[in-house]
């Protein structure tokens, strides 16, 4: 893979990027996915610093409190990723990262692998998103011809996004319900995210040809109920990235990080306690 051409030529300030600092420790970055933003580390990033873990959480361009970017044409992977290495690079982290990215979050924490793998110490991939091949039919069709105006996302009244949220839950989630706080934090990431972002998936490449040249431990999870990417898609990065373990959260959906926290915890804190504090 060549590096983005936008690298040299994209630079962002600090105030462009929202993002939040907690703990001391090993470096471990966070990422979430499309239409989210930094609350959805909520459970996880006081568990990573009681456990001596430092804690970095951002908020991508167009989502949560960071800038949204004027022109359309922006709303773009390179773009999206260009942002994330330059924010990146402010924080001036001089120890090898961890970096946790749950689904268009994972996509970036790959690509950052491949582009700078000695910055990179190892990967945590929940319901990784890497091919727009993962998406259902309906979707596919959606993201390459626009056939769905997403504007109206700001229009929506908040009480309206949070009904369809608890509707969909139980659902989409194969019958499990997130818990209130998560579906209210779900509804105001939706409605503070720029109605452009959905168009980032328009420019995803498949990445899975160069999964073989990631070197670094890599620990793999998702839900086995997930229905917005396809679950056949995922025991794929199990094979062909060598060093990667990992498995399917029973009974989760598309955000076991969120609605099966506990042993999504669990296992990303086992996977870290064996990288760096080997028996």
């Amino acid at each position: 893979m060549n590096k983005p051409n936008r690298i040299d030529q994209v630079r962002r300030t600090p105030s462009d990027i929202h993002s939040i600092h907690n703990g001391e420790g090993y470096p471990v970055i966070l990422i979430h996915g499309l239409a989210a933003s930094l609350y959805d580390w909520t459970d996880l990033i006081p568990e990573l610093n009681k456990a001596g873990y430092e804690s970095y959480a951002i908020d991508l361009p167009g989502h949560g409190q960071s800038k949204k970017p004027e022109n359309k044409t922006d709303f773009n992977i390179n773009f999206v990723f260009t942002s994330f290495c330059n924010w990146l690079e402010e924080m001036q982290i001089d120890h090898p990262l961890t970096i946790i990215g749950h689904s268009l979050g994972a996509y970036i924490a790959i690509k950052y692998a491949l582009l700078y793998p000695d910055r990179v110490i190892s990967l945590i991939l929940c319901d990784p998103f890497y091919t727009i091949s993962q998406l259902p039919f309906i979707l596919r069709l959606n993201y390459k011809y626009s056939l769905i105006d997403t504007s109206f996302i700001a229009k929506v009244p908040g009480w309206m996004v949070r009904y369809v949220i608890d509707f969909t839950s139980l659902f989409i989630r194969n019958g499990y319900e997130l818990p209130q706080n998560i579906r209210e934090q779900t509804a105001i990431d939706y409605k503070r995210a720029h109605p452009e972002i959905f168009q980032i998936v328009q420019s995803i490449k498949d990445l899975s040809p160069f999964f073989y040249s990631i070197k670094q431990p890599t620990l793999v999870l998702w839900g086995s109920r997930d229905q917005t990417l396809d679950i056949a898609s995922f025991p794929m990065v199990l094979a062909k990235i060598p060093k990667a373990s990992g498995g399917a959260i029973a009974g989760a959906g598309h955000v076991p990080h969120q609605s099966h926290s506990t042993e999504f915890n669990q296992q990303v804190l086992a996977f870290l306690g064996n990288l760096y504090h080997p028996k």
